[in-house]
């Protein structure tokens, strides 16, 4: 004769939804192997979860209920199953670990109710903390790469997560989508940090960690951010260098400077164009400042000729 699902959850047969996940709630912590010591209690934890995991089930219920846990497991012959007839029987995983964690959600439910040890976690009250004082996960850590344009302009991001999320009955969860939506501000740096409280996986017991976006910024091919500043590389060969010339640049907002260089070229020297920077965060009109960079070109050959005009130019 098969097990009694019923009298393992220790509830009768009429017993409803709502009283079935109750029953199994109660017992899979008593019986868990991490809190009793007790040697049957891993065997005991295991047959909790397999009446659980059939009489959970409206399909493997309504099986169970009709032809027993021999119809369960051995499959019902067409002549009595009908269109309903399980051509292979029911096997349940064998993993109560899993069922554990399904039912009560998250990565580790099992610590919500007790310490590594498998002491119970102390309230102050004499009870399960989750009786009475709820904790918060650390918080949710994710990059979010913007561009220097999203960061001069302003932008809004969209940002699909998955979530554990408690169902109605208020013991089991599902994983389900959430859209996010971020209003990047013009002149955000790289580490401005948007945070969406409570918005991580739900569990019993426990009040969902934050999730918080770190920005960092992608790189540019023309420009490097310095502050509210924007450094750019021109490449210019010798002769400009000492003769001067003019470094046209393409800005963030597609606009181009011609920027005349008069004064001589040399490694460390700079030309600061105010104003054409970055946006400053605030909202305020000011922007930084470009800084233009050189990177002089060398001629690698020179003629006799060409050198004997530039020794009668430059050296004395």
């Amino acid at each position: 004769m098969g097990q009694d699902y019923y009298s393992v959850l220790e509830i009768t047969r009429s017993a409803g939804d709502a009283e079935i996940k109750k029953a199994y709630r109660k017992l899979a912590l008593k019986y868990h192997p991490l809190k009793n010591k007790d040697p049957s209690a891993p065997h005991r934890f295991r047959q909790i979860a397999e009446a659980y995991d059939v009489l959970s089930d409206l399909r493997k219920k309504a099986t169970y209920d009709k032809f027993g846990e021999e119809g369960l497991k051995g499959g019902i012959p067409a002549e009595f199953g009908g269109q309903h007839a399980w051509t292979s029987g029911y096997v349940y995983h064998g993993n109560p670990h899993n069922t554990f964690k399904e039912f009560f959600g998250g990565d580790n439910p099992f610590a919500d109710f007790f310490t590594p040890d498998g002491s119970e976690v102390n309230t102050g009250f004499g009870g399960l903390r989750g009786r009475g004082v709820k904790k918060q996960d650390p918080p949710i850590e994710r990059d979010l790469y913007l561009s220097l344009e999203d960061l001069y302009f302003g932008c809004t991001k969209k940002i699909k997560i998955s979530r554990r999320v408690m169902n109605e009955d208020g013991h089991t969860s599902s994983m389900r989508d959430k859209i996010l939506s971020i209003d990047v501000h013009p002149g955000w740096q790289a580490g401005t940090r948007i945070t969406f409280p409570a918005e991580g996986d739900q569990g019993p017991n426990i009040i969902p960690a934050d999730i918080v976006f770190i920005v960092k910024e992608k790189p540019h091919p023309r420009f490097v951010r310095q502050g509210d500043n924007l450094i750019y590389t021109a490449n210019i060969e010798l002769g400009k260098a000492l003769t001067g010339c003019t470094v046209e640049v393409e800005t963030l907002d597609d606009r181009i400077l011609n920027i005349p260089i008069n004064d001589i070229v040399h490694p460390k020297y700079s030309k600061v164009v105010p104003g054409e920077g970055m946006r400053t965060a605030g909202g305020l009109p000011v922007k930084g400042d470009l800084i233009i960079q050189f990177d002089i070109q060398f001629p690698e050959h020179l003629t006799p000729q060409k050198k004997q005009l530039l020794q009668r130019a430059l050296l004395p």
